[in-house]
């Protein structure tokens, strides 16, 4: 099923309408928008930085959140580049070129990201930290473990950290990776989650700093209020905010 709604920025609505789809990847065109949605926010409100993505494969998210930038600002993708075959580095790059990003506001770094200390990433940033970081990489705890403090060093007071995956049945221990992150950094909290659209699309969990959650969720509930989960889920002592296509109680 797809929803066709939209991030509110021309150039990232016209790449999910007219380009998403074209560019092989599994990730979901309703995480996209919402995503590219915040991204736009963002700017809006002064919040300036580079956007990072652990995972890039051939670019499908990493186009939409990059045509979101502004021009003083930068897409940097992770990824070792090697499946399914050694070409796939050069598939992103001309993903990008032809959605339109000058080669000059992207990089595609070729590395395992498990080899990085986070001091690298912070200083591969510009300015003051990424205000978006999108982890897609590998699906074991400890990548994933050492995926979250890459990308929170290299984070800026109000930025956004999006894991992919999350709650998939195939992968379902990352959770406690999550909530291990979480007690190991008591001021970030999951302000957003996103549902999948199918199995193959899991839902991301939006992460930031707790005194910035509110300004996120407020807007998330206004601008997608016809996707809002009233429940929410209740998540170490506090209810975070659902989004989904169908947002609905299972029938009694």
């Amino acid at each position: 099923m797809t929803i066709e709604i939209v991030s509110g920025h021309a150039a990232i609505d016209r790449y999910l309408t007219n380009g998403y789809a074209k560019v092989k990847g599994m990730s979901s065109r309703f995480a996209a928008a919402i995503c590219g949605h915040l991204i736009r926010l963002q700017s809006e409100h002064g919040v300036s930085g580079d956007m990072v993505e652990i995972g890039t494969f051939e670019g499908r998210f990493f186009i939409a959140m990059a045509l979101g930038l502004t021009a003083e600002e930068h897409a940097l993708g992770i990824d070792r580049f090697d499946w399914p075959d050694d070409r796939v580095r050069t598939r992103l790059l001309e993903n990008c070129k032809a959605m339109g990003l000058a080669p000059d506001r992207i990089e595609a770094w070729q590395q395992d990201s498990r080899a990085l200390a986070p001091v690298e990433l912070r200083k591969r940033v510009n300015g003051h930290g990424a205000r978006f970081i999108h982890i897609d990489g590998d699906h074991t705890h400890e990548a994933l473990a050492h995926d979250l403090e890459l990308a929170h060093a290299a984070l800026n007071e109000r930025g956004v950290i999006a894991l992919d995956d999350m709650l998939h049945p195939g992968y379902p221990t990352l959770i406690t990776t999550v909530v291990e992150y979480l007690t190991r950094h008591p001021e970030m909290r999951v302000m957003c989650i996103i549902d999948r659209e199918d199995i193959s699309a899991a839902a991301k969990f939006l992460i930031c700093r707790t005194d910035v959650a509110d300004f996120y969720e407020r807007d998330l509930m206004q601008s997608f209020a016809r996707f809002h989960f009233e429940p929410g889920a209740r998540m170490m002592g506090h209810v975070t905010l659902v989004l989904t296509p169908e947002p609905r109680l299972a029938e009694i």
